[in-house]
């Protein structure tokens, strides 16, 4: 299993950067009659880094293709001169930038991920039920949770190697659990292909595997994340963005004979992989 930062199948935005000062922004055109977005508002510039202090305005009434939280996370990167402006302008200035930097193709492409997922959690029926809430006990070895429980460098370690600087390894996982787990996943790719669906693999390299949330596990895995994950991206990564993970990308991919056999190199498209 893999568990990444965000990554192309995930539809939450990644603010893009320039030199490391954030996205310098041109003033867009706008159709005659149209307000301008930031008029007043010379820094055109995203903050590279999420202003935590700042308690986003509400937008879960806010209709169209990018879900309210995608406007929440992205208003903590706004130019300071922006964050106590009018929703309105902050909404259509975030707006330009949406559009921008994310293009048709790629908006008719999270659209049709989004029906095929809600097509699925409205008719597949787990295996394991289990597995669909977090159960620590069950999922983690009690060396693993008691390192989280103490949240310190010293208790991570003392669970961990560090083959190569940088990367580590550490047992995890319950036996059980990782079992339950691929039952579940052949149980789902049997059910697609009775189905006749087609499953949207995890990314462009592997023809077999499956994306964990397509089937109903992401609100298990958000907890995964946040209480398991992110305490030690926090220690260990926060140069490049431990210390802020909001998303995930969690899948399995199948190697074998008549399956993918190997994988070349590749660059990951997320913050730290699990």
């Amino acid at each position: 299993m893999a568990l990444d930062g965000p990554a192309e199948r995930r539809d939450e935005v990644q603010v893009a950067m320039g030199n490391g000062n954030g996205l310098a922004l041109a003033q867009p055109s706008r159709p005659a009659g149209r307000a301008a977005a930031a008029t007043g508002h010379t820094d055109r510039r995203l903050r590279p880094n999420p202003n935590a202090e700042h308690k986003p305005q509400d937008y879960s009434d806010v209709r169209g293709e990018y879900a309210p939280a995608v406007y929440s996370a992205l208003e903590r990167h706004l130019p300071p001169s922006l964050l106590d402006a009018d929703r309105d302008v902050k909404l259509q200035f975030m707006r330009d930038i949406l559009a921008r930097y994310w293009p048709q193709g790629e908006r008719n492409k999270v659209q049709r991920h989004k029906e095929y997922r809600q097509r699925i959690l409205h008719l597949y029926k787990p295996l394991h039920e289990e597995l669909y809430n977090m159960h620590p006990s069950a999922f983690f070895l009690p060396a693993f949770l008691e390192a989280v429980k103490s949240n310190s460098e010293e208790s991570f370690r003392s669970i961990m190697k560090e083959p190569i600087p940088g990367v580590y390894s550490f047992a995890m996982l319950q036996p059980t659990f990782c079992e339950m787990l691929l039952e579940e996943v052949e149980n789902f790719e049997k059910w697609v292909h009775a189905m006749k669906f087609k499953i949207m693999r995890p990314n462009t390299m592997n023809k077999y595997g499956a994306v964990l949330d397509d089937f109903g596990l992401e609100a298990m895995l958000n907890q995964f994340m946040e209480q398991f994950i992110a305490p030690i991206s926090r220690v260990f990564y926060p140069e490049v963005g431990g210390g802020t993970l909001d998303s995930h990308h969690a899948f399995v991919v199948e190697y074998g004979k008549d399956r993918d056999v190997e994988l070349g190199k590749f660059l990951h498209g997320s913050w730290n992989s699990f």
